[in-house]
């Protein structure tokens, strides 16, 4: 039987923690009972620097449950650094870890089937959504532009998975390798390899408080995942530039032609709007070449990606604190 961590990032999470933890303890006393996951296995939720009682309830739940782990960082390291930190401190443990929204609007009653791959020799376990009927018009066509623009630009991106998996604990310590600061587990994950498998499930409506990915974090996520891995733009922009030269000397020579001919007609409109429209492109390009140079800025610096302030554990080891 393998020891199964179940890795819950957690943001200003007090108003669903409690429904959360107790769906949780009782699917993973089922697991264990049915004899799908060891006694030793864990809950491990990863407080990512909340500033409500999310903290405060990981710790009630660690002292009245044997099942229970917590994990909080010094400050708020985003959702992506958070899994990750869960995941590097049930490395030291598990067997394999399942990671999961606390909101629970991914169904964890498929968590067995995720187990049943992994005992079939799968490293890797992706939870895919059957459909996205529960989704408004603007969420869905967003989302799945996002997967398409993504596989166009060359990213090999499971389609409709955001971050429920599961990670044996080979994938999980080939996962540790990759040391980037700008991470994007759901582009890293594929590069690893290994044997993988997908479990379909339904999306459900969050239990309580609110989404934390509004419109402007999910444009800021899709721009991570796309600089992180893809230069594509950046061979777009090549392409631009060339298109624009060519057809630069195309009025070029109109121009010449019109003159010689006595046939210009002297006015600004044209000319105006040439301006704005190649200095906004130029601009655009400015703009995607900064960024790129924005990751490089920040990987060089090789700060931590995230800092431990503490770790609820039984034995009360305490994993690395800066990774």
């Amino acid at each position: 039987m393998p020891v199964v961590y179940i890795v819950v990032p957690c943001y200003n999470e007090q108003e669903v923690l409690l429904k959360t933890n107790k769906r949780l303890l009782d699917k993973l006393a089922r697991l264990i009972k049915s004899g799908r996951a060891d006694k030793n296995s864990r809950i491990l939720y990863v407080d990512d620097g909340s500033n409500d009682a999310t903290w405060e309830i990981i710790t009630r739940f660690h002292n009245e449950s044997p099942l229970v782990s917590g994990l909080k960082l010094a400050h708020n390291a985003g959702h992506q650094n958070a899994l990750l930190a869960g995941l590097m401190a049930s490395r030291e443990s598990a067997d394999c870890a399942i990671s999961l929204d606390a909101d629970l609007q991914d169904d964890i009653e498929v968590l067995g089937e995720f187990l049943n791959q992994y005992m079939q020799g799968c490293e890797v376990v992706y939870g895919v959504r059957k459909k996205r009927v529960t989704d408004t018009f603007f969420k869905r066509f967003t989302a799945e532009s996002f997967y398409k623009i993504m596989n166009h630009l060359g990213i090999d991106i499971v389609f409709n998975h955001a971050d429920y998996r599961l990670m044996g604990r080979r994938a999980l310590d080939a996962l540790h390798e990759y040391r980037e600061v700008n991470i994007f587990l759901r582009g890293i994950v594929p590069l690893i390899g290994f044997k993988s498998g997908t479990v379909y499930y339904e999306r459900h409506e969050r239990a309580a408080g609110v989404s934390k990915y509004p419109f402007k974090k999910m444009l800021s996520f899709a721009l991570e995942g796309i600089t992180s891995f893809s230069v594509r733009p950046l061979k777009i922009i090549s392409n631009l530039g060339v298109l624009i030269s060519l057809l630069s000397v195309l009025g070029l020579l109109y121009a010449l032609i019109s003159f010689f001919a006595g046939v210009a007609v002297p006015g600004w409109t044209a000319i105006v709007a040439s301006i704005w429209l190649l200095g906004g492109i130029q601009l655009l390009c400015i703009g995607v070449v900064g960024g790129y140079i924005g990751k490089i800025y920040s990987e060089v610096k090789n700060r931590p990606r995230y800092i431990i302030e503490a770790y609820l554990e039984e034995d009360g080891s305490l994993p690395d604190k800066k990774v």
